[in-house]
């Protein structure tokens, strides 16, 4: 799965800033050729599942660094808000830039710790590489609406870690061009 072309502009204004940042602030020690397909097609399996989101939903993006996935999600989907959360003040700081200098008005930077912060109440969660999946749907349970999915993008192994009771796990696996097979593991509440 690729995305759209219609992005590459935006993407590629956002690479040229985490460049120009990195070189200052130490963001991320991928190499420059590394960064398009591990911070920003690594998202493409995620897009479908905003389809079925209204304008205005809320996606909360735990652990997100630099603002990946969260900084794709927002471009694709300009009617819905984005939440990136991390405890990365610096990586913050370089989001909110992001944002402004890329006119992204539905994607919100907050700086902090997952089980400190206020609820999110988000209709849709993500999170890549971030934690073991019974972790990643504890935080989401704080800032999750009841109901709502989580989406977690992960490596091989996912099966072996450790799962919360009460929900459906189904894996869609993919393939990057240059970096492997990954997973986007989708996780439903059983009463759902």
């Amino acid at each position: 799965m690729a995305l759209p072309a219609s992005l590459r502009p935006a993407l590629n204004q956002y690479l040229d800033l985490l460049n120009r940042w990195n070189n200052t602030h130490a963001l991320t020690a991928l190499p420059p050729a590394a960064r398009r397909e591990e911070l920003l097609e690594d998202a493409a399996p995620l897009l479908p599942f905003l389809d079925g989101l209204p304008a205005g939903a809320r996606v909360v993006d735990l652990g997100t660094g630099m603002g990946c996935p969260a900084i794709v999600l927002a471009l694709a989907r300009p009617d819905l808000e984005v939440v990136g959360i991390d405890s990365a003040g610096k990586k913050m700081a370089f989001l909110r830039q992001a944002a402004l200098e890329m006119g992204l008005k539905n994607l919100k930077a907050l700086h902090g710790r997952f089980d400190q912060l206020p609820p999110q109440a988000g209709d849709l969660g993500v999170a890549k590489a971030l934690a073991p999946l019974d972790q990643l749907l504890g935080w989401w349970g704080r800032h999750g609406k009841p109901g709502t999915p989580f989406l977690a993008l992960k490596g091989s192994g996912w099966e072996e870690e450790p799962k919360r009771d009460g929900w459906s796990y189904t894996p869609h696996p993919y393939t990057l061009p240059t970096r492997g097979r990954r997973v986007l593991v989708e996780a439903v509440p059983n009463s759902r």
